[in-house]
């Protein structure tokens, strides 16, 4: 079963997501309209929340987790996934926060309490240390991850219509299952 219920807790759908058949979605997770998932994503949602906002897309193989509330960090860390935020196959993101159009790279892994600002590229493979704040407009590269140069417009750009072309992608899929199933 692609969404399940753990304990008393079920995963949340806003309007016209796509979850594919191959992907996990458990527990406390928070999807807001237009959100894709594809296919072998883990999102499990069992110690703490994922939030995953709006037209943001999940690409095959993603790992999504969370660190668990304890008595020296009573909050834990939730995952938080803003708007418009394209996240790259075989990604792992591990309690972190990321603000609105960013694209995070294939295979990057972010840790615990990290913050992304807003408009920010994560290359492919780059490794995100806990506890760092990544800086609106920027490219980050590395393992460890490093500030490599500022964005230029047209990559700002970019970050939304990646998000646009993921809701399109989404709507073709949701279209062809709707039409298989009549």
């Amino acid at each position: 079963m692609t969404i399940r219920q753990y304990q008393t807790i079920s995963p949340t759908l806003g309007n016209n997501v796509y979850i594919d058949e191959m992907a996990l979605i458990a527990g406390d997770v928070h999807m807001a309209d237009d959100v894709s998932v594809w296919p072998f994503v883990s999102a499990r949602g069992d110690v703490n929340t994922i939030t995953i906002g709006a037209r943001s897309n999940i690409q095959d193989g993603t790992v999504l987790h969370v660190t668990r509330k304890t008595s020296s960090n009573p909050e834990g860390y939730p995952l938080v996934i803003g708007k418009d935020v394209t996240i790259g196959h075989k990604c792992m993101l591990h309690g972190c926060r990321l603000g609105d159009r960013i694209l995070v790279g294939m295979g990057a892994i972010i840790m615990d309490n990290v913050i992304v600002e807003n408009d920010v590229f994560i290359g492919a493979g780059t490794l995100v240390p806990p506890n760092k704040r990544l800086a609106s407009g920027y490219l980050y590269v590395g393992n460890p991850m490093q500030k490599k140069r500022p964005l230029t417009e047209a990559e700002i750009a970019f970050l939304k219509q990646s998000a646009i072309n993921y809701v399109e992608l989404k709507n073709d899929y949701l279209n062809t299952t709707s039409n298989s199933e009549r």
